[in-house]
């Protein structure tokens, strides 16, 4: 059995979370139980507002159930082949929203994928392209057909398995960054800082955010 803790805290209106998940692999599947308190303070209260139990084969299907809000996500993949080239699909449902999501992904090389996003019955649908530079920086464009606006997402991974991020929306104008690295406290944890500023307001004080998220296994 596995087990995870994070914690989230920053100068974004002194917001804090607390959030914990447990995963079995029996067999072929795994079964994941997820709890988050969005509203955690001093640490004297603990009200978890969002319980989340999946199950997953991977590869084929999630079913997760969110308890509070009593709705069933559903989610199934397959991966097939069209003159040579991999193609990976996701049919998503969100059953209280009645939402439909269908996502594909085109592998045109091990370095070049195409991505499409579609909400059907509505006109949300994004395109991305992503590039892989020496298996360490990754380029990542998409434009949101519904917004008519461009966004963009540059990543590098370093060798000690730092990873600094930076992402920019057009259409809010919103440049965010992160930077993670692993845990000096839990082996297998990590680390991450992130910053967010909003350009359409000027140069102001970003809002920040810290989250360290530990591993452990039993």
């Amino acid at each position: 059995m596995n087990a995870a803790v994070s914690f989230i805290g920053g100068t974004n209106g002194n917001k804090k979370g607390l959030a914990a998940t447990l995963s079995a692999n029996p067999g072929e599947l795994k079964l994941r139980a997820s709890l988050s308190d969005t509203n955690f303070t001093d640490g004297s209260t603990l009200n978890f507002d969002d319980v989340l139990l999946s199950v997953e084969k991977p590869g084929s299907f999630i079913i997760d159930f969110d308890i509070p809000k009593k709705d069933v996500h559903f989610q199934f993949m397959n991966t097939f082949k069209v003159e040579g080239k991999q193609v990976n699909w996701t049919y998503g449902h969100v059953r209280n929203e009645n939402r439909t999501v269908l996502d594909g992904t085109l592998m045109l090389d091990t370095a070049n994928k195409l991505s499409a996003s579609h909400e059907l019955g509505s006109v949300n649908c994004k395109l991305k392209y992503s590039y892989v530079h020496r298996g360490l920086t990754t380029f990542e464009p998409c434009y949101d057909l519904a917004n008519k606006s461009w966004g963009l997402s540059v990543s590098r991974r370093f060798f000690g398995g730092d990873l600094i991020k930076a992402t920019y929306q057009t259409a809010n104008r919103v440049l965010g960054v992160e930077w993670s690295c692993s845990s000096l406290v839990n082996q297998d944890g990590r680390v991450k800082v992130s910053a967010i500023f909003n350009l359409a307001e000027g140069l102001q004080t970003p809002k920040l955010s810290v989250e360290s998220m530990w591993n452990f296994q039993a």
